[in-house]
Parts: structure tokens; C-alpha cells; sequence
């Protein structure tokens, strides 16, 4: 008896032994198999109503009126009486969301929404609409900043963006396809961080339109599937805590609608941003003053360019070698600004980039984000790879500001808060003239306030005929008073406006 008790002691012990013991995660099904399950507590689950509720309350309807002038050529007109007839003006409505951040009516929301608007309204979940005006806008991060006239208004408080995990859940709240869909909420996960659009993705159009994305300086999206189309753009990004993570700005489609990838601005761009526009006006941005690429075969592809036969890489993995690195981590700098920040700090052409203060570099959004964090003056350590041999960096940040006169790029000049160059042959024939000035980029200034905007072609200046942008420059140098601008707009119509120089 003593026996078969031992035996049956021994059998249960190696049984127990070889057992995976998964707790109160095991289930044993009827035919006795067993599979691991996951008990999760209430609390677990994706229960949005806190943040849902919460937050709704802070996320507007935002309308904005577009005025342009146009000039209609008229051959008979111009016959009989000697002259075109008057400038004509048209008005184009458009909408979008925003979001209020501070309970003395601040609202936060895209650059490509309010962008031309010459008049705002805004309106709550309460039905009450308030006019409102713009403080600042940002076209690199395309945040824009809104002030209406109340007080103790709902608000949703800024999250850290950075803390956000792949797989987490979010919530996306706006105002889809207009004002009859006003304070809608979708939810969706967060896809991927640090995403970096380019070319191939597309703004939510305030005017219902699928039109292509102006050139963004600063691209870190947050990618998520939550659904989002036009009308949502300058809505919020919200997690399970109700806590402001992002402002959705974009989407990728073919059809213009929503199609599975949406995009938002990560809430620590746009907190400074914000703070910036509160405190002086204008975003005060740090730049390093390099060009990089991410370390793939895209890269040997484009280096091998510019490289003799016998110097070209064979591979990513020759690359790598020759680099001497051990990972694909970091960003490769291409370029170095001659009295960049980056050039005083001793940084080179072909050294990798791998952290900024300690924070890993994955790519080149990574890089954008957190060089943005940074203001003017701000010192930083920059962590590179030189000759497979880690080295460490202290980097003080210049100014992005360029004065007016200042070459921005090769063949490109500042110009009150635009970049401007020599209109291209292509356009010019396209609308007809024989010489013009074509603005590449606005930003906060003079010209924006006159009503600039991207494409157009600037003719003339205070009557005088322009076709270089230095043309540009000089002509306003000599002006005593006021600024007068003639041209085309990217749709072809005539337009004037002007500024006073003081």
C-alpha cells in the first residue's frame, strides 16, 4: 500500500510539474481541450462615455467665408468705355471644427481651414455662435489659433502625446460633412506615430474638396483608423481619459471620403504652438539646420547618384558596413546648413543621428517633433555615429524667422511672411503672361493679412512690372507708404491687394 501511495505521489508530482499553470487564464472546452482566455475587469474594456461626454462639449463648428477679387475682362466693355469693368467679389463658404483649450474662448484648429477667411464664425454644441478672430496661425504644423469673445466655455485639457501606444483606443470628434453632423464621434486605434505624409495625402478641404496638401515643414502624425472627412479637420483627438492628443488635420484617400487612415497633429506640437501664438504672436521655432533621410535602400539609391561607379554602395547591408553601424535606427544627415546650428555644433555630412537629449531618433519625423519642442537659443545634446564611434554633440538652436530680402533656398526670397520665386515657364504660359513672381509658401505677416496665398503670381508691384523676386523686394525698399500687388491667382483670376509698409 506504502508503495502504490508513493507512486501515485510521484505521477501527480510530474504531471503538476509539466503543466503550464496559466492561473484563472485557462478554459477547457466540452470535448476537455484546453485554451488560454483573458479575464479582464470592467474597467479594462473601451468604455468612452467618460471621455466621450466630457470632451464633446469643447469641440465647435467652425465656418469660414472666403472673399475674393476678381477682375472679368470684357472685350466690348474695354471697347466702348476704354477700360475693364470693376473688380468683382465673390464669396465661397466653407467649414471645419475646432477645439476650445482655454475657458476664455481660445480655439485651436487646422491653418488650411481659416486660411483666406475673411470672416469666422463659431459655433457650440449649445447652439450659441460667436464670431471669431484669428490670433496666429502655423502653416508648418497647419495649426491655427481662434479668440471669440466668452468666458468659463467648455475646454478639454492637453494630453502628452509622446505617452501614446500603438493599439491604444481614441476617440476622433468633429463635425464630418457639415453642420448637420455636427459633434460626431467615431473611435479607432492609434495606427502608427511619426508619420511623415508628403505628397500622397490630402487635407480635409474646408470647402468639401479633395485638394492636395500644401508643403508642411513639420510632419509627425499620429496615424489612426478612427473615421474622419472633411468637416472634421481642427477636431480633436481624444483618449480614453478625455484628454486632448491630437488635432485631426488629414486623410488618405482616392475618393475623398473617408478610407481607413486618418491623421492627426500630436497635442505637444500644438501646445507650443498655442503658447507661442498666446505669448508673442508668431511661433518662436527652433531649427538644426540639416537634411536627413532614413536609412534604407532608398538612401543608397539616392547617394549612389551622386557617386562614381567605383565608390556606389552595393547594398543597404555595404551601407551599413561602411558606416560601421549596428542598426537601421536614426536618421543619415545629407545636408549641412553652412552656419546652422548643426554646422556649429561640429555636425557632418554622413554622420547618423540616433538621439536628441537622450530620446531616441527612429526616423525623421521623430527628429521634426522633437526639434519643435525646442525654442530659439535652447541648447540641446545631439547624439551622432561617426565612423561606427558614438559621439555626443551640444547644439544651441537658431532662429526658422528669415527677414524680409533674405534668401530662404536657392532662387527663393522672403517676402513679409512669404517665400517668393521666378514663376516657372510652364505657368507663365499656362495663364498667358510674360513675366511674373510666384508665391511659394505663406506664413504669418503682412501679405497673408493682405490676402497672399499660395500659387499666386505676382505681375506687378505698385505699377512697376516684376519678374524675378528681387524685383519684388526692391520695388518695396523704395515704396514710402504702401505696398500695391497685382497679379493672378492659382485659378486664373485677376487680383489686387495691398499693405502699408509701417
Amino acid at each position: 500500500m506504502l508503495s502504490v501511495l508513493l507512486s501515485v505521489l510521484a505521477a501527480y508530482g510530474v504531471v503538476k510539474a509539466a503543466t503550464v499553470d496559466y492561473g484563472d487564464k485557462v478554459a477547457r472546452s466540452e470535448r476537455g481541450v484546453e485554451y488560454r482566455t483573458v479575464n479582464l475587469s470592467q474597467s479594462d474594456y473601451p468604455d468612452f462615455t467618460y471621455a466621450a461626454e466630457s470632451a464633446v462639449d469643447a469641440v465647435v463648428y467652425v465656418e469660414v467665408t472666403v472673399t475674393q477679387r476678381y477682375q472679368l475682362t470684357d472685350p466690348f466693355y474695354r471697347f466702348f468705355f476704354g477700360e475693364d469693368r470693376e473688380p468683382q467679389l465673390r464669396k465661397q463658404q466653407g467649414s471645419g471644427s475646432g477645439v476650445i483649450v482655454r475657458p476664455d474662448g481660445y480655439i485651436v484648429t487646422n491653418n488650411h481651414v481659416v486660411a483666406n477667411a475673411t470672416e469666422i464664425k463659431v459655433t457650440l454644441t449649445n447652439n450659441k455662435t460667436y464670431d471669431a478672430k484669428i490670433i496666429g496661425t502655423d502653416p508648418a504644423t497647419d495649426v491655427a489659433l481662434l479668440k471669440i469673445d466668452g468666458q468659463g466655455l467648455p475646454t478639454i485639457p492637453f494630453g502628452d502625446s509622446d505617452q501614446l501606444r500603438l493599439g491604444e483606443w481614441v476617440l476622433a470628434i468633429g463635425s464630418p460633412l457639415g453642420y448637420q453632423l455636427r459633434s460626431t464621434i467615431t473611435a479607432g486605434i492609434v495606427s502608427a506615430k511619426g508619420r511623415a505624409m508628403g505628397g500622397g495625402a490630402y487635407e480635409n478641404d474646408p470647402y468639401g474638396r479633395l485638394s492636395g496638401r500644401s508643403q508642411l515643414q513639420i510632419e509627425s502624425f499620429i496615424q489612426t483608423d478612427a473615421a474622419v472627412n472633411p468637416g472634421n479637420s481642427g477636431g480633436a483627438l481624444v483618449n480614453k481619459k478625455g484628454e486632448l492628443v491630437g488635432i485631426n488635420t488629414a486623410i488618405v484617400s482616392q475618393t475623398g471620403s473617408y478610407s481607413g487612415y486618418s491623421f492627426a497633429i500630436p497635442s505637444n506640437i500644438v501646445r507650443k504652438v498655442v503658447g507661442d501664438l498666446i505669448d508673442f504672436g508668431s511661433v518662436k521655432r527652433a531649427v538644426l539646420g540639416i537634411s536627413m533621410s532614413e536609412i534604407s535602400e532608398g538612401l543608397v539609391t539616392a547617394l549612389n547618384q551622386d557617386l562614381p561607379k567605383s565608390e556606389q554602395y552595393s547594398s543597404l547591408d555595404d551601407l551599413m558596413k561602411k558606416l560601421k553601424l549596428s542598426s537601421l535606427d536614426g536618421v543619415y544627415i545629407r545636408e549641412v546648413v553652412k552656419g546652422g546650428a548643426a554646422d556649429k555644433a561640429g555636425i557632418q555630412v554622413g554622420d547618423v543621428l540616433t538621439k536628441i537629449d537622450g530620446v531616441e531618433m527612429a526616423n525623421g519625423g521623430a527628429v521634426q517633433e522633437k526639434v519643435n519642442s525646442f525654442h530659439p537659443g535652447d541648447k540641446a545634446k545631439i547624439t551622432i555615429i561617426r565612423g561606427g564611434k558614438e559621439k555626443n554633440v551640444e547644439v544651441t538652436f537658431q532662429s526658422s524667422s528669415s527677414e524680409t530680402g533674405t534668401e530662404v533656398a536657392e532662387g527663393e526670397i522672403a517676402f513679409y511672411g512669404t517665400t517668393l520665386k521666378a514663376a516657372s515657364q510652364e505657368a507663365l504660359e499656362k495663364f498667358g503672361l510674360k513675366n511674373g513672381v510666384e508665391i511659394v509658401s505663406v506664413s504669418t505677416g503682412k501679405m497673408l493679412e493682405a490676402g497672399a496665398s499660395e500659387g499666386f503670381i505676382i505681375t506687378f508691384v505698385n505699377d512697376q512690372p516684376v519678374s524675378k523676386p528681387q524685383d519684388v523686394v526692391d520695388i518695396a525698399k523704395a515704396a514710402r507708404r504702401s505696398i500695391y500687388i497685382e497679379g493672378i491667382t492659382a485659378n486664373g483670376r485677376k487680383a489686387y491687394f495691398g499693405f502699408g509698409k509701417d
